[in-house]
């Protein structure tokens, strides 16, 4: 029988990427990133993604796992999702004006075999904020699950400019990231339609 696609992720988001790609999949939440703390964006993200990969995998031990980390690296500072408004104001406010790194690693767990792993990084220019706009969208909700305390599909669309690298990137999901990683793990015809 040929294994299926489990993506080892809640985010709305990512779950939108790999379904307009054509994916069937099945969610599953792996809990936390983990306990890598580590310093460089790239290491941090992958260690991250491998971590919940193989939370995933220990649940389908027969499946492929696909798990992934975004993280927003301003310099020299990881900025994760923040805890509180004050956080995500602080964050936001320490964006604008400047370009910033997003960093998502991806990470596929397999049967019998090594994970897979692929980092990529974007870079985004925020411009400034108009503090009264800033204090509004912080009365909302969609700042509490975001790398950096925004989404460049929403709210920050109108203040947020991607210069270099994927926008899926920003987003969570470097899809050309998952057509590698699966195509190197020999993915089977369940994992996407046609």
């Amino acid at each position: 029988m040929a294994a299926h696609l489990i993506l080892a992720s809640t985010s709305p988001r990512r779950q939108q990427i790999l379904a307009a790609a054509g994916y069937r999949f099945v969610v599953h939440d792996p809990g936390p990133d983990g306990p890598g703390k580590e310093g460089d964006p790239a290491a941090r993200v992958l260690g991250h993604a491998q971590h919940k990969a193989l939370a995933g995998a220990r649940a389908f031990p027969a499946d492929l796992v696909l798990a992934a980390d975004t993280l927003v690296w301003n310099r020299g500072e990881v900025l994760g999702k923040p805890a509180d408004v004050a956080t995500a104001r602080a964050m936001l406010q320490g964006l604008q004006g400047q370009e910033h790194q997003v960093w998502t690693g991806a990470c596929l767990a397999r049967p019998d075999a090594p994970p897979l792993l692929a980092a990529s990084c974007a870079r985004v220019r925020f411009a400034v904020i108009p503090a009264e706009a800033l204090e509004t969208y912080l009365t909302g909700s969609e700042w509490c699950d975001k790398a950096g305390g925004y989404g460049i599909q929403g709210w920050a669309g109108r203040w947020a400019e991607l210069v270099a690298g994927s926008l899926d990137t920003v987003i969570g999901l470097h899809l050309a990231d998952v057509q590698k990683l699966l195509s190197s793990a020999g993915a089977c015809p369940d994992a996407a339609n046609g």
